[in-house]
């Protein structure tokens, strides 16, 4: 199997993804940026411990949210995600070798995990926006879903995590460069998570921004909770490095569109699969 094989980092990814969106800089008092997302994978391949790719029955996650920044004053602001709804199924699984049915296909449908969180600029006005935020991970979201009791749309914790973010604009050049660090506390013995993010972007005659996007999840293994989960996707110490392109385009001064994608170079514990995100967002 090609290693650019698309990477389905599930909610984190969707989350992670977003969080760069503001970089290092915090929107001013009362502006804000506000994002209505759908995210859709489905895949019969898995990302095993040791990183090889498996074969496994059919998963399927769509998850419709909202993802916001609005400022409080020039300095604070106010993050939310809210996954406002997800639906994850598995399909019917046959004998390769008899064709009998051994299980009937399954599925639940459910709110994710809400994150909530505040972003403080360390710096204000400076040639290097630099930031630091702290996200809530509430567990909104269900773990025991479905007539088998084994569909997830959350991971049943509560994390917290802590980033620090730095951004650069070249301006009169409509580039900018955003790279973050940040460190996930995780309760219910799941372990402790490194972050690394690096956002690049360039906008075309002010509608047409293009961004390359870079991001890992490194597990400190040492938490105690199961290091799979029942349906494959809201496991222990899952670990991934992706990237991916995004292009947003500004149909006016407030209103755009965007669309995104996922590639994997590594990962572990997790599905692997085409990984697409479509969005409609509005500036204040």
């Amino acid at each position: 199997m090609k290693k650019n094989i698309l990477l389905s980092a599930l909610l984190a990814i969707s989350v992670s993804f977003s969080s760069l969106a503001g970089g290092g800089w915090t929107p001013k008092k009362k502006k804000g940026y506000f994002k209505f997302g759908q995210n859709m994978l489905r895949s019969n391949k898995f990302y095993s411990p040791s990183g090889d790719i498996i074969d496994i029955t059919t998963i399927s996650l769509y998850t419709t949210s909202i993802y916001g920044e609005y400022g409080l004053t020039d300095r604070l602001a106010t993050i939310v995600y809210a996954p406002l709804f997800v639906r994850n199924t598995i399909n019917k699984q046959e004998s390769r070798q008899t064709g009998m049915l051994i299980s009937d296909g399954d599925m639940a449908n459910s709110i994710g995990d809400l994150d909530l969180g505040i972003k403080y600029a360390l710096t204000y006005g400076k040639s290097i926006a630099l930031s630091g935020s702290l996200t809530l991970g509430i567990p909104t979201g269900i773990t025991n879903g479905g007539e088998g009791q084994i569909l997830q749309t959350g991971d049943g914790e509560f994390n917290q995590l802590i980033k620090l973010e730095a951004s650069k604009s070249f301006y009169p050049v409509p580039l900018y460069v955003s790279t973050l660090v940040g460190f996930n506390n995780r309760t219910k013995g799941f372990s402790e998570e490194f972050h690394f993010g690096v956002e690049v972007g360039y906008t075309f005659k002010e509608k047409l921004t293009t961004t390359f996007k870079v991001y890992n999840v490194s597990s400190f293994k040492n938490g105690e909770a199961p290091t799979s989960a029942g349906n494959a996707i809201f496991s222990n110490d899952t670990e991934f490095f992706s990237y991916g392109p995004e292009i947003s385009y500004k149909i006016s001064d407030k209103l755009g569109v965007s669309g995104s994608a996922a590639y994997a170079l590594s990962g572990k514990r997790i599905l692997a699969t085409p990984n697409y995100n479509l969005g409609v967002f509005i500036t204040l």
